[in-house]
């Protein structure tokens, strides 16, 4: 039961004030500190203003990826709009708090110098994680990276904020040099993975070329005359298996690894390069389970079988050379625009992040809020590449200068050049054109994107703003629908389409009859948004075509989001 304070005396209610602030308290505890860009958002309300020069486009048949740049809060503001519960992954890679001066909060960086650092670090990613988790899909996973400094916060602070989840922490050795302090050498840092609670979202590890072996046994206990049951004929065709021959008396001896017959059949036996008849791994009575596994080589008319490692669960430690964060991350950003970026993920490292959840999601929607350099755009366009699929990333990143602003006016810049050398136009968007494009001997990957900004407008419930915010909204409904071409355009409407949906906008309700004619010979299904300073989404209007429409107000549908989120 609540307890009644109000008879209580000025100096007992100091009492119990002193006791409450001694009271141990289980979980996290900060001094929550103000957020400029989420008072902002009380004042003025985020909207997205596309940038056409920066749009690539190679693959009309594959989808858009999005680029953001502007303050994460208010791009993640924007997509509660238009991807609530649509996204398969959240991966990021957040500022690790280090003292290096790597961050800002309310326009100041953050230092080691800075007592309120650590508690300015959890209201940050508070504040973002908690409009994040109204993106994922019922199964949809975020993945945290994060090294000692704020680990044992962010455990906290996920458990805290994700109840219904469970999170599994993975050691990722990332530098295999190591970092020394003054009692170790830190070559690691955390992947924290959390998961919907009674779901079985992780797949497993996929095999890949390098996980084969030789289906012919090898070392000890090896030869035929170890285990005869297990040295038997296997017939191929076409480079595939066919059948599985029986064993033969031991007084056969077949004297050669692959003999053609006279149906057009090899017929391969266990048998190696110095003419030893050796052994197959699997006897009779389980080959059969195996035969889509097993590959066929061929070299100079002579055949050996392989077999594919079976995919199997991911380990909660990963090494290996391709989790180096120096050589795959630092080495590689440089190599691909030419010049260097502070701490990158490895590629590698972050592709399997990423294929622990959507691997099999052939269309899988990823997103990264932390984006810096576009290392999970690029995984996510290795992923499509190697594995086949339509996957689609949105990168969140602001465009930081890192203090470069007084070196950049000096030299006589203009504020709207000095911009250009931000992270998101000078790193992120190069590095995702040149992998789109191909850069020095690597091919390019076909992939679309379009560059969005945020910008804002006046949070007052005015008419007048809201007229402004339907003029400004067109972005976010075409991102909301995937709606990017442009089909037909109108002082008082405008259609959008892909290829198989189309979006309505109509700004003056007294235009809805024109749109109705303009689509009344089109076939598909429209998404309408139809202005009203209420929420009126004039249905008797569209009533013949109901079937054709789903109708919307606006800008009330997207005030309506706003309100639960900046309350």
């Amino acid at each position: 039961m609540a307890q009644d304070y109000s008879n209580w005396t000025k100096e007992d209610l100091i009492e119990e004030m002193k006791r409450l602030r001694k009271r141990k308290k289980y979980g996290l505890v900060w001094e929550d500190k103000p957020e400029d860009v989420v008072e902002q958002c009380k004042k003025e309300l985020p909207v997205l203003e596309e940038v056409k020069d920066k749009e690539i486009s190679t693959d009309s048949d594959k989808p858009v990826n999005l680029l953001i740049e502007g303050d994460n809060f208010h791009a993640l503001s924007v997509l509660n709009y238009t991807h609530k519960n649509k996204i398969d992954l959240i991966y990021i890679d957040p500022p690790y708090n280090t003292g290096a001066r790597d961050w800002k909060y309310n326009n100041d960086y953050v230092d080691i110098n800075d007592v309120f650092r650590h508690s300015k670090w959890i209201s940050m990613m508070s504040n973002r994680l908690k409009i994040a988790k109204n993106l994922l899909k019922r199964d949809g996973v975020l993945i945290c990276t994060i090294d000692k400094n704020e680990n044992a916060t962010l455990l906290l602070l996920l458990e805290e904020l994700f109840p219904a989840y469970d999170v599994t922490t993975v050691v990722i050795e990332h530098n295999p040099k190591g970092l020394p302090s003054s009692n170790f050498s830190y070559s690691h840092e955390y992947a924290h993975f959390v998961i919907p609670k009674g779901l079985s979202v992780i797949g497993k590890n996929p095999a890949t070329k390098e996980d084969t072996r030789n289906l012919r046994r090898a070392g000890r206990a090896s030869y035929r005359t170890e285990r005869p049951t297990m040295f038997y004929p296997i017939y191929i065709k076409d480079g595939k298996v066919k059948r599985i021959g029986p064993i033969p008396e031991a007084s056969f001896h077949p004297g050669k690894r692959s003999i053609l017959k006279d149906n057009g059949e090899i017929e391969i036996w266990p048998i190696d390069d110095r003419g030893k008849e050796r052994r197959w791994h699997f006897g009779l009575d389980s080959i059969e389970d195996h035969i889509e596994r097993i590959g066929v080589k061929e070299k100079n008319g002579d055949y050996q079988l392989y077999v594919t490692a079976v995919p199997a669960r991911y380990k909660t430690v990963w090494t290996g050379g391709d989790l180096d964060a120096g050589k795959y991350g630092t080495s590689l950003v440089k190599e691909i625009i030419g010049k260097e970026f502070p701490f990158p993920k490895s590629l590698y490292a972050t592709a399997k992040c990423l294929e622990t959840v959507v691997y099999k999601k052939e269309n899988a929607t990823i997103l990264d809020f932390f984006a810096g350099s576009g290392t999970t755009g690029h995984a996510v366009m290795m992923m499509n590449q190697q594995y086949g699929g339509s996957r689609n990333f949105i990168l969140c990143t602001n465009n930081e200068l890192n203090g470069q602003e007084k070196e950049l006016r000096e030299k006589g810049l203009t504020e709207q050049e000095i911009q250009e050398y931000g992270i998101c136009r000078a790193v992120t968007y190069p590095r995702i054109r040149k992998v789109i494009e191909g850069y020095n001997n690597t091919k390019g990957i076909k992939a679309n994107l379009k560059y969005f900004i945020t910008s804002f407008v006046p949070a007052d419930p005015t008419d007048k703003n809201k007229i402004e915010l339907t003029k400004k909204a067109t972005e976010m409904l075409c991102i909301k629908e995937d709606t990017f071409e442009e089909a037909e355009f109108k002082e008082k409407f405008k259609i959008f389409r892909n290829k198989n949906h189309y979006t309505g906008i109509i700004f003056d309700h007294q235009a809805i009859d024109d749109f109705k004619r303009a689509i009344k010979d089109i076939d598909g299904r429209f998404s309408v948004y139809v202005f009203s300073l209420g929420d009126d989404t004039f249905d008797d209007e569209f009533a013949d075509i109901k079937n054709k429409v789903k109708l919307s107000p606006i800008p009330e549908a997207i005030l309506r989001v706003y309100r639960r989120i900046f309350k």
